[in-house]
């Protein structure tokens, strides 16, 4: 797991303040990492091209540039001329030693973007626009120091925006890299020390970023058990039965002890599953939503509510008024999508948005939704998933396009459901399911396009 910080210019003072670390020793040690990344990567006398903005981001390149110069072959392009003090130092030293300067942006081996940093805020001129299409175009392998170019404040992402192969950030990850529409853009993060380790330099934050390796899997190691002692999920089974059945098998798959679906209808099911038309004494967990669609009065959900379960709520759910009493459960988990989120934003008397405004201020909606409800647990589905509750935000960033496909949100819910059902909190249920789930997707060997369902539950034994 690893920290997410909304801006590091504090961090980068208390190395200052103290540390004692000048600001020029803080870009020695920026620039001697993007070296180093290269030096690791690139064999020598490989073509590189610095693009340099006037500010502090264009003096990080220019003092790689001048650490490479003579084993590679080094240009520098200065879209501005240096203009931070910094910026006309490292261009006097990187002069004196007689680092090529171009006019013209050319080819080569290695792009690598300095041209704006975390300031960025706005569109860029029609100038710059022109010249950020035509570094995108190079056929080259790029390289975003400290963040792409365009990614403004916000996270959101400017036309023109730098298409990074790989992001080598200073000092520690920044949050508004992991806003859905950066995915694109940001390509593999890495985070470059600057003269401390990154334990010392980072501080305190809410904001976390899950590593595949933080998943913890309901393993089990007691022998004296039984099916009873790994939980009992009742799913219940909607309108869209197909749905429901898929959360069921991922939750037995994923170590529930006993799985009943739970409707009016009588229907046929897989043999590994049950089937009622009530929910059992013995539950230990509920999942609601999964392809429910009209099937069930205010009533009848009324009574699947009545109870203390621990609760996993998705899909039709937000679009209930009944939302408001799941809200108030003691153990819930939510999972929506953009789309659901809003409608449910707009139920509570939240925020009457739309998907786009959403999905550009994806944090602050998360964090304006758990003050106003603390003891929910929200996972909001999305190419960078985010989950939450009360003061501690997660994001997993381990998503892959082959979860594009019907169905996958029920399997995540199934998964969420069987460990609510063998004793995780919400929180921990969400983290560990979500880890899991995307860990799947990344384990699939299939065409990108291919993937069902079923490939995910079948994955589940793998894992």
């Amino acid at each position: 797991m690893q920290k997410l910080f909304d801006e590091v210019a504090t961090l980068d003072t208390r190395c200052y303040e103290k540390f004692h670390l000048s600001e020029d020793l803080l870009m020695e040690h920026a620039a001697n990492g993007i070296a180093t990344y290269i030096k690791t990567h690139f064999a020598k006398k490989s073509t590189l091209l610095f693009v340099c903005g006037s500010g502090n981001n264009g003096a990080d390149l220019i003092a790689c540039a001048r650490i490479l110069h003579q084993d590679y072959q080094v240009s520098l392009f200065f879209v501005k001329e240096p203009k931070s003090p910094l910026a006309q130092l490292q261009a006097k030293r990187a002069k004196a030693l007689d680092v090529a300067i171009v006019e013209n942006i050319c080819q080569c081996d290695v792009l690598i973007d300095g041209l704006v940093g975390t300031g960025f805020d706005g569109a860029f001129s029609p100038d710059l626009l022109a010249l950020m299409k035509k570094l995108n175009s190079i056929d080259a392998f790029k390289i975003a120091c400290d963040i792409p170019s365009g990614i403004q404040k916000n996270g959101v992402c400017a036309e023109g925006c730098f298409e990074a192969d790989v992001t080598l950030t200073m000092g520690a990850l920044k949050k508004r890299m992991f806003l859905d529409e950066a995915k694109e853009k940001v390509g593999r993060i890495e985070v470059l020390d600057l003269g401390v380790s990154r334990s010392i330099y980072e501080g305190e934050t809410q904001w976390n970023l899950l590593d595949l390796e933080d998943v913890k899997l309901p393993q089990r190691n007691a022998q004296n058990t039984h099916k009873g002692s790994f939980g009992h999920l009742c799913v219940i089974c909607g309108e869209k039965q197909g749905a429901s059945i898929l959360s069921g098998l991922a939750a037995s798959r994923f170590g529930a002890g006993l799985v009943t679906l739970v409707g009016f209808e009588d229907i046929h099911v897989p043999e590994i599953l049950m089937y009622s038309h009530e929910i059992p004494s013995n539950a230990t967990a509920l999942a609601l939503g999964m392809g429910m669609g009209e099937e069930f009065s205010d009533i009848e959900l009324d009574q699947f509510l009545d109870n203390d379960l621990p609760l996993i709520a998705d899909a039709d759910v937000f679009h209930t008024p009944l939302i408001l009493k799941i809200l108030q459960k003691k153990q819930l988990v939510i999972t929506p999508h953009p789309k659901e989120f809003v409608s449910l934003l707009r139920l509570m008397g939240l925020a009457d948005i739309d998907v786009v405004t959403l999905q550009s201020q994806r944090f602050y909606y998360t964090e304006l939704f758990c003050k106003n409800f603390p003891n929910v647990t929200l996972l909001l589905k999305g190419a960078n998933v985010i989950i939450a509750k009360g003061e501690a935000f997660f994001i997993n960033p381990h998503g892959t396009t082959v979860l594009a496909k019907g169905g996958s949100g029920d399997v995540l819910g199934g998964l969420i459901g069987a460990l609510l059902a063998q004793g995780y909190t919400p929180l921990d249920a969400a983290l560990h399911a979500s880890l899991a789930h995307t860990k799947l997707a990344c384990n699939f060997k299939g065409a990108s396009f291919s993937l069902t369902p079923y490939d995910l539950i079948d994955g589940i034994k793998d894992l």
